[in-house]
This record gives C-alpha cells, sequence and structure tokens, in this order.
C-alpha cells in the first residue's frame, strides 16, 4: 500500500500564500505522475496542477500564473506554492499518486485532503 499525507493547509486573505505539501510512503518502487486536485463545497473534484516524474507540469487554467507545482523525487514529496490567493480558491485540496509497487503491482492513491480557506 501506498500512504499520501499532505499538510499546509489554512486560513490566508485573498492575495495572501500558502504552501501544500505532500509525502508518499509505503511500498512504492516509483512515482509516474503526482497531482493536486480539490473540491469546493458543492461543486465536483478538479485537477488543479500534476506533474510527471520528469517534471512536466499541467495547470487548471485558473491558477495559470498564481500556483506552481513541484516535486522532489527522491524524498517522495510534491509541492503546490499557491500565490496571489482568492476566495473561489477555497477548497478541500487532495494529493494524488499514480505509480508502481514494489510488488509490480500498480497504485493510485490519494491523501486525506487539506482545508484552504481564503477570505475577501
Amino acid at each position: 500500500q501506498v500512504q499520501l499525507v499532505e499538510s499546509g493547509g489554512g486560513l490566508v486573505q485573498a492575495g495572501g500564500s500558502l504552501r501544500l505539501s505532500c509525502t508518499a510512503s509505503g511500498n512504492i518502487f516509483r512515482i509516474h505522475a503526482m497531482g493536486w486536485y480539490r473540491r469546493a463545497p458543492g461543486e465536483q473534484r478538479e485537477l488543479v496542477a500534476s506533474i510527471s516524474n520528469s517534471g512536466s507540469t499541467n495547470y487548471a487554467d485558473s491558477v495559470k500564473g498564481r500556483f506552481s507545482i513541484s516535486r522532489n523525487n527522491a524524498q517522495n514529496t510534491l509541492y503546490l506554492q499557491m500565490n496571489n490567493l482568492k476566495p473561489e480558491d477555497t477548497a478541500v485540496y487532495y494529493c494524488n499518486a499514480i505509480g508502481v509497487q514494489r510488488t509490480s503491482l500498480p497504485f493510485n492513491s490519494w491523501g486525506q485532503g487539506t482545508q484552504v480557506t481564503v477570505s475577501s
């Protein structure tokens, strides 16, 4: 099994910044892609940003230019730097990782989520 633990959420005023972290642990052979998703109240979960193991990134249009995703492959850690936060960024943010376990079985794991609240 592969576990993901997020941290770094909180309450911030509009225009402020937060940095989310996610660490993967367990029976990991290789992590291919990692990403951040979010779910706002009454909304469906949406992709915020993703990054491949080679460093290729993808962002939702709503966060381009404000958020930056990065990862430390050696430590199996994922980051999301969020700048110029807006009230509409308020959501529970989830970390996701896709890869292969040491048993050669694939995994697609999710973190428990971390709340980000942006006040106006």
